[in-house]
């Protein structure tokens, strides 16, 4: 296999430790970007639009060997797109309209060397089984899911007790889509 790194725009801990387990040389990049997105574009075309504003200001930093992966996470569920929760109160809301019903989350992904560039999303639906608010307040005050879309985490003490099943890939739930991830890495950089 080719010697390349991946340089990855995000500040994200999840997605630094599934980037290192795909097995190349990782380099964290940041540089903060207003996430707006225009309001025309269909909730499922968020993710992958915003994963491409993320890279912007990294691109022109890029050594010859390096494919820079930037991505984004949304929850969408009742055609309402839910990203990371405001506040406290925000979390307990989302995680209550979640609770007893399925969603869908899509992660766009971006990668951009100095001779290609190459984005896709992967999506995921989610069912999770009606949630107690007691467990949602506690979960909420115990793992602050305020970096998170949808304002939990699957890998969490949540997901154990309260996803009945997904439908595709679970890393993408975690914020990285490994498998999409690796192929588009290995079909279009080396």
């Amino acid at each position: 296999m080719a010697k390349i790194k991946i340089v990855l725009g995000s500040k994200s801990p999840r997605r630094q430790e599934l980037v290192k387990e795909l097995g190349f040389e990782v380099e964290v990049r940041i540089k903060e970007v207003d996430e707006v997105y225009p309001d025309t574009l269909t909730l499922v075309d968020v993710p992958e639009f915003l994963a491409k504003l993320k890279s912007a200001p990294l691109v022109s930093n890029l050594e010859d060997n390096e494919v820079l992966l930037t991505s984004d996470t949304v929850v969408i569920h009742n055609g309402a797109l839910l990203g990371k929760p405001k506040d406290r109160e925000d979390a307990i809301q989302m995680l209550k309209r979640l609770s007893n019903s399925s969603h869908t989350v899509v992660t766009g992904v971006s990668l951009i060397s100095t001779k290609k560039t190459h984005s896709f999303s992967s999506h995921t639906e989610v069912y999770f089984s009606e949630i107690s608010e007691t467990d949602i307040i506690t979960y909420v005050d115990q793992y602050k899911p305020f970096d998170k879309a949808g304002s939990y985490g699957i890998q969490e003490w949540l997901g154990y007790i309260s996803v009945e099943k997904i439908d595709g890939c679970y890393y993408n739930v975690m914020g990285l889509p490994l498998h999409d991830t690796y192929k588009a890495i290995t079909a279009n950089f080396i």
